[in-house]
């Protein structure tokens, strides 16, 4: 069993649905330590030994498994820098849950840096879901600053699921990616902010071989006097395909910045950028008010139905 107090176990619950110690491979961080490490037949969990971190080896040919590497801060001005590398193998098709949860009720900011490395073989598939999420009564800040770097052998695919809905103060993600030949990502990314907090989100992806192929998501809704920055770039070296989007919402004095970037260094290099950022159409609270909702309701009924 893992060694969690019940706040550590509703962060678990919040960015891993969690609710007891998962099968499989896993590795759980709780306050700088390891609450729990389980390694499986086929996928190999070792720490690293020069810094903070683990290496994740997943054997070729790997199908239907899955590995867990949530991480939980509860103390108050905990800061940590964690390296995670990721070695997927050859055919392999798994999933890895990652993410991480502070619950801040002090005075002092607590911050995790978390950086993974993918390293995925040809012809891999990797389902790869991160969720942030904050909570905490203190006025010490909540801090989340993930840096991912993506390397796709031919044929791979890796899909990208980045969460971050509720209580996180500031952070900014930068995700870069290089695909070889055949390689296809997929990035969906779903956002929201409110009070004073600030996200940015940097995505640069490098098309390296022919038939490489990139789609980049953003759906975001801003509140309050929050400020958010989407930034991709998708680089075209061979003949591929990229496209990059940014929906957004922006409400009260919320503030939203959309930096397309699109390069394209070979001729047949077929690259789309699109973004758009608007209220809350009018007639669709009205038309959830005919229904019995207050305006609030209706708000939240549109926004939850956007971020899904």
């Amino acid at each position: 069993m893992l060694n969690l107090d019940p706040i550590q176990m509703r962060l678990l619950e919040e960015i891993a649905d969690l609710h007891t110690v998962p099968e499989g491979a896993y590795n759980i961080r709780s306050n700088s330590h390891a609450a729990g490490r389980q390694s499986s037949a086929n996928i190999e969990i070792t720490p690293k030994t020069d810094k903070a971190g683990i290496d994740i080896r997943i054997k070729p040919g790997t199908k239907n498994e899955s590995v867990h590497i949530p991480v939980v801060l509860t103390e108050s001005g905990l800061k940590e820098v964690v390296y995670n590398d990721f070695y997927i193998g050859e055919d392999a098709d798994v999933v890895i849950v990652a993410g991480c949860g502070i619950d801040n009720c002090g005075v002092q900011d607590s911050e995790h840096d978390g950086i993974h490395r993918f390293f995925v073989g040809k012809n891999a598939k990797v389902k790869y879901v991160e969720k942030h999420y904050g909570s905490g009564s203190g006025s010490g800040k909540r801090i989340l600053n993930p840096g991912t770097e993506v390397y796709q052998e031919e044929g791979s695919v890796m899909e990208m699921e980045m969460v971050q809905i509720k209580g996180v103060d500031d952070t900014e993600r930068t995700t870069t990616a290089e695909l070889a030949a055949g390689a296809k990502l997929l990035v969906r990314e779903r956002l929201m902010t409110h009070e004073n907090q600030r996200a940015i989100s940097t995505y640069v992806v490098a098309l390296n071989g022919e038939g490489a192929s990139a789609d980049v998501v953003s759906r975001s809704v801003a509140r309050d006097k929050s400020f958010q920055k989407f930034d991709a770039k998708i680089v075209g070296n061979a003949p591929c395909s990229g496209h990059t989007e940014c929906d957004s919402i922006i409400m009260d004095e919320g503030r939203i910045l959309a930096v397309p970037g699109l390069e394209a260094n070979d001729l047949d290099a077929a690259l789309v950028h699109e973004a758009a950022i608007g209220k809350i159409a009018g007639e669709q609270i009205v038309k959830l008010m005919t229904l019995g909702l207050t305006e609030a309701e209706a708000e939240e009924q549109i926004i939850n139905g956007f971020l899904q």
